[in-house]
């Protein structure tokens, strides 16, 4: 009999890209999911879904009792940093406090292994733009500080409990399943390439750009864009990482290189064939001049290797999904 692995908040955008993978490479899935912001159409697999908050405890080990997983991958949570700021509760209560419900429960019932989905924020404003997971953690915002601090609590488990974790640090994450079957559906998403896409589409009357006077080429921010395809199969070779006997870590996952915010406009007006409207505005508080990840440590322990490494891919695939959004194709 296979073991079944535990996916929370595998309704969501990454959540389901990585219970599709899982599903695809022969694996048993049952997903544990609220709603609040995923979608039961994402799973494209007929994978168990079972509706809940990690808030319901007792639901919740009912669900460790019935199917004794060994394995669990953790990606609910509140992810939206200004939001943070303003709602510091929502945050600490969504994600530290529901990822210590969690804990509880892996440890009541012998979970083995367990990948966090964490993020860049915790690294706050890296001196010098980019972030090796040796570099000082000093998050900006409440999420940051959500994440980072269930971090802690995982190497503590680990610790005192022999439990096996990999926590992912993402950056920033884009584009959508190849084949357009999955991708970003919340509509008031803030992800930069999203929100070109929606207005090559004339779904906003135009994009702002915050911030032209950065010290970067071009006077626009930074970052490190990651295809969603790319950082779901990071989570399966985590995985087998652990499986192998891997030590507990945290990794980052990132290309290593950045695109600044111009480049990305460029790219999605390029592939759309579409020159929507871009005005130039203020900058805004906490947002750093570059991101980048220092990336080696996953390719060297876990042996991932990007296959979709390129800007006008993972915009490509953002806009085929966007496209299929905008006409009413997706249920």
């Amino acid at each position: 009999m296979s073991e079944t692995i535990l996916v929370t908040g595998g309704c969501g955008y990454i959540g389901s890209h990585v219970v599709r993978q899982l599903s695809e490479a022969g694996r048993t899935v049952v997903v544990y999911d609220n709603l609040s912001t995923g979608f039961r159409t994402a799973l494209i697999h007929g994978e168990v879904l079972v509706e809940g908050d990690l808030a319901e405890r007792d639901k919740l080990d009912e669900l460790f009792a019935t199917h004794r997983f060994t394995t669990v991958l953790h990606f609910a949570a509140a992810i939206i940093a200004p939001e943070s700021v303003s709602l510091p509760l929502k945050y600490y209560g969504n994600n530290t406090r529901n990822t210590l419900g969690l804990l509880e429960a892996c440890v009541k019932h012998g979970v083995k292994r367990f990948i966090f989905s964490s993020t860049a924020a915790v690294y706050g404003m890296p001196e010098g733009g980019v972030a090796a997971e040796e570099s000082v953690q000093a998050p900006i915002n409440p999420y940051g500080t959500s994440k980072l601090m269930s971090e802690w609590m995982l190497r503590d488990v680990s610790t005192a409990h022999g439990m096996q974790y990999v926590a992912l640090r993402y950056f920033n994450v884009a584009g959508a399943d190849p084949q357009a079957r999955i991708g970003q559906r919340t509509p008031e998403a803030t992800h930069l390439i999203k929100v070109a896409c929606q207005a090559a589409l004339g779904m906003r009357s135009s994009i702002s750009v915050y911030g032209t006077d950065y010290p970067t080429p071009d006077g626009t921010g930074i970052r490190d864009y990651i295809h969603i395809e790319d950082l779901a199969a990071a989570h399966l070779y985590a995985l087998e990482y652990l499986e192998k006997g891997g030590a507990p870590t945290a990794m980052n996952v990132g290309y290593g290189r950045g695109s600044s915010v111009r480049e990305v406009l460029a790219v999605v007006k390029k592939i759309s064939g579409i020159d929507f409207t871009v005005f130039e505005e203020d900058r805004r508080p906490g947002d750093p001049a570059s991101l980048i990840a220092a990336a080696s440590k996953i390719r060297q322990l876990t042996g991932w290797h990007p296959r979709y490494d390129d800007l006008e891919t993972i915009v490509a695939d953002a806009w085929r999904w966007e496209s299929r959004l905008a006409a009413n194709e997706v249920v």
